[in-house]
């Protein structure tokens, strides 16, 4: 049960889901840990260092975490690590005396980061490859369905609201291949010693069977390690691990901002479930607070900070390592995954659930879609002979007396304006600059590439099927 009685952090039980924060546990750590230490006994018996029956002992006492244990004798040591194989020995009669045998603490450190982090990229994953399929549904649907663009946050050109979705789909893809690729050229330190020089294992087994040691150790791990390290593993793989995640927090904190934006009520087209019972401020009774999209836009801000942090543990690990990076490192690499899964978890709420007022799309584009048409007009005045420029000017002072009507709660007159002006009129037939004028369909063929890669995503996605 969670102690309230104490700080927590908000990723202990407000953000992220159960799984990740089991990965991240201080039990499944040490759980970790222990499957290296026996993995390496079990390699090493192979070699003669260490008896059969000494592993199996080893292997039954594996998942037999005793934490308070641990954490009593690191009050005396002051080290975890050791606190733990202490545990762990006093849990092994015959096969404590063999652990950690020729290892450094970044040995065993080093590798259970990695196979954490490999096991959050998959969770991660999993749940992109739900949310892309949500994403390709909801294009699909709306793949055909105008609404009016907005460039510098002034109402533009039609699009449809399938385009617009796939705009998000095409960032989410992207950021989806590479955690991938990060995720597949993920490496352990291996087994390397103090300073990667692997001196004790070569010691143990012999400098000529040092490459078939490691790569037994790496083959029953199901992990690649470097060829070359120091103590620890390059921190330029934190670095790239860390900008993958915060490469897919910033397609969710646009998401999540065009979202606020669209959601305000002058505009109210889209906007986030919200629960029947659900409170919007504690002042105002008849708010609507899109509190999903702010907090995700609030935790991805985060998240953004977090690949400096990492860089800073790269380009500071002097020589063959420093433990500057230690203390910071217990809290990016959850955190950062917990921010990722809370983030991805809060998207597919909304994606799912997104709320679609097909009146307020409607009005909006009566409103402002008129203007996209001016364009239009000014290239069929100057195809029919007029002068270019004078037209421009003519037309331009028609749209702001049509802004300042719409500014008064008026329908927009930009079209009867247009449509009546003697000058317009010695060139093109009224019926003419009104057909120009209705831009509703005018969104080119945004509704067949929506279409096509929501298909992508579909093909892809089902496919791998993860």
């Amino acid at each position: 049960m969670t102690n309230f009685n104490t700080y927590l952090s908000p990723f202990t039980w407000r953000y992220a889901s159960s799984e990740m924060r089991a990965i991240w546990s201080e039990e499944h750590k040490r759980r970790l840990w222990r499957l290296i230490w026996v993995t390496l006994a079990e390699v090493q018996s192979e070699y003669g260092l260490v008896r059969p029956e000494q592993v199996a002992e080893l292997r039954l006492e594996q998942e037999n975490v005793n934490v308070p244990r641990a954490l009593e004798i690191e009050a005396e040591i002051h080290h975890d690590l050791m606190a733990e194989l202490k545990t762990f020995a006093e849990q092994c009669p015959r096969g404590g005396a063999v652990l950690h045998m020729g290892a450094t603490s970044a040995d065993i450190e080093e590798n259970t980061d990695v196979l954490r982090i490999r096991q959050s990229f998959d969770l991660i994953l999993g749940k992109l490859h739900n949310l892309l399929l949500i994403l390709a549904d909801k294009i699909i649907q709306w793949a055909d369905v105008p609404v009016i663009g907005f460039t510098h946050l002034q109402p533009a050109e039609p699009t449809t609201l399938g385009y617009r979705l796939a705009l998000y789909a095409q960032d989410l893809l992207f950021d989806q291949q590479e955690i991938k690729r990060v995720r597949q050229e993920l490496r352990g330190k291996g087994f390397k010693g103090s300073v990667g020089t692997s001196a004790a294992y070569a010691e143990l087994v012999g400098l000529k069977q040092l490459e078939e040691f490691e790569s037994r150790l790496s083959a029953k791990l199901g992990l690649d390690f470097y060829p070359v390290t120091t103590q620890v593993y390059p921190r330029k793989q934190d670095y790239q691990v860390i900008n993958a995640l915060a490469g897919v927090g910033a397609t969710f904190y646009k998401f999540a901002l065009d979202l606020r934006f669209l959601q305000s009520p002058p505009i109210g087209e889209l906007s986030e479930p919200f629960g029947r019972k659900q409170v919007g401020s504690s002042a105002m009774p008849f708010k609507r607070n899109p509190v999903n999209s702010e907090t995700i836009d609030s935790l991805a801000r985060m998240l953004a900070q977090m690949p400096r942090l990492a860089w800073d543990n790269a380009a500071h690990s002097i020589l063959e390592r420093t433990l500057d990076d230690s203390a910071n490192r217990r809290t990016l690499l959850p955190e950062a995954f917990l921010n990722a899964d809370e983030l991805v978890s809060r998207m597919v709420k909304i994606v799912e659930g997104l709320q679609i007022d097909e009146l307020a799309m409607k009005r909006n584009l009566e409103s402002y879609s008129p203007f996209a048409g001016i364009e239009r007009v000014l290239m069929a005045l100057t195809k029919a002979g007029a002068d270019r420029q004078a037209m421009h000017e003519r037309l331009r002072q028609y749209a702001m007396q049509a802004w300042e009507a719409l500014r008064m709660g008026q329908a927009n007159p930009i079209v009867a304006y247009i449509c009546s002006d003697a000058v317009f009129l010695t060139y093109l037939l009224a019926d003419q600059l009104q057909s120009i004028l209705v831009v509703g369909g005018y969104v080119g063929d945004a509704p067949r590439r929506a279409r096509q890669l929501a298909n992508k995503i579909r093909s892809q996605e089902s496919g791998e099927g993860l």
